[in-house]
C-alpha cells in the first residue's frame, strides 16, 4: 500500500475538488455541482440540486436517520473561493500541487473545500461501517459566500426547501485543525464590509490646505483628490453590540470632519450563541473530547 498521502482515497477526492475553478468573479458551478452529485452516487445517497437564483446552485445530500422526525444535523460548505493572484503563487492555484512534505497548495484547501471534504469523507466512512444514526444527515454546498451568501445560504435559508429539512443544527464554516486538536466553535462574528468615503475641495499635493479630503484620509502625489474612501472587512466578536459599534463609527466618522461618510456594502445581523447547556453542544464537545 503506497505511503504517499495523494494516493489516499480521501485526499485524491479532495485533490479532484481543489482542482475545481468555481473562483470569483463570475463564477460557474457546474463542475462543483457534477463532482459532488457523483460523490453522492459513490456512497449511494440522494442528492438534490436547488436553483433559487439563477446560475446559484445549492447541492444537498442527504443521509437517511433511523428517526427522521427528528430535527436533522446540517454540514454545510461552501462552494466558492476568493479570486487569486497567480503569479504570486508558488504552484498554479488551481493544480492541488503536494510537495514532498505533503502540503498541498490550492485556493480554498482550507477555505472551505477541505472542510467540506472532511464532512463527506466522515459520513462515507460511517455509511460504509454500517454505522446507522437516528437523526438525518444533510450534506449541504452553497454558493456566493465569499460575497456574503445574498444569493446563497441567505436565499435557501429563507425558502421552504431549507425548512423541509427540518434542521436541528448546523455545522458550518471552521478551520481544518493541522493538529490532533479538535478546534469547536459556538458561536461566528459577524462580517460587515464599510466604504468610508471623504469628500471635500481637491488642492495640490505640495499644499496641504486645511478640510481637504487629503487631510482627512491621506495625501496624494501632486494633486490632492476631492473624494477619498477605503473599504473595511469587519469581523464584530459575538459579545460585542451592533448598535454601539456603529455608534461608534458615526462618532469616528464626525469628529473626521465634514463630508466623511459610511455607508455598508455588507450588513449582516447579530448572530446567536449557541448555549453550552443545549443538548446538541456537550454531545459535540464529548464526542470531540473522546477523539
Amino acid at each position: 500500500m503506497s505511503s504517499r498521502p495523494q494516493d489516499l482515497p480521501a485526499v485524491k477526492t479532495l485533490l479532484e475538488y481543489l482542482r475545481i475553478p468555481s473562483v470569483h468573479p463570475n463564477v460557474i458551478y457546474d463542475g462543483c455541482v457534477e463532482f459532488i452529485k457523483r460523490q453522492a452516487d459513490d456512497m449511494e445517497l440522494k442528492s438534490r440540486v436547488i436553483e433559487l437564483v439563477k446560475g446559484k446552485p445549492v447541492v444537498v445530500i442527504t443521509w437517511p436517520g433511523t428517526d427522521p422526525d427528528l430535527p436533522s444535523i446540517l454540514l454545510n460548505s461552501h462552494m466558492d473561493v476568493v479570486p487569486v493572484y497567480e503569479e504570486h503563487w508558488t504552484y498554479p492555484p488551481f493544480s492541488a500541487h503536494i510537495d514532498e512534505k505533503g502540503d498541498i497548495y490550492a485556493r480554498g484547501a482550507q477555505d472551505m473545500k477541505g472542510v467540506a471534504i472532511q464532512q463527506m469523507e466522515a459520513v462515507r466512512r460511517l455509511k460504509k461501517e454500517g454505522i446507522k444514526l437516528k437523526r438525518t444527515v444533510h450534506l449541504c454546498y452553497v454558493p456566493d459566500e465569499e460575497t456574503g451568501s445574498k444569493e446563497g445560504m441567505r436565499v435557501f435559508s429563507e425558502s421552504q426547501e431549507f425548512k423541509d429539512l427540518n434542521v436541528g443544527l448546523a455545522l458550518d464554516e471552521s478551520v481544518p485543525s493541522p493538529t490532533d486538536r479538535i478546534i469547536a466553535f459556538n458561536a461566528e462574528r459577524t462580517p460587515w464590509h464599510i466604504l468610508i468615503t471623504c469628500k471635500s475641495t481637491p488642492g495640490h499635493g505640495a499644499m496641504l490646505d486645511s478640510g481637504t479630503a487629503g487631510e482627512k484620509g491621506g495625501v496624494q502625489a501632486n494633486v490632492l483628490p476631492e473624494s477619498l474612501s477605503a473599504v473595511f472587512d469587519i469581523r464584530i466578536t459575538p459579545k460585542f453590540s451592533h448598535e454601539e459599534f456603529e455608534n461608534m463609527i458615526k462618532i469616528w466618522c464626525s469628529e473626521a470632519g465634514e463630508g466623511v461618510t459610511y455607508e455598508f456594502l455588507q450588513w449582516n445581523p447579530q448572530g446567536d450563541e449557541t448555549p453550552l447547556d443545549d443538548k446538541y453542544w456537550p454531545a459535540l464537545n464529548a464526542a470531540a473530547n473522546e477523539l
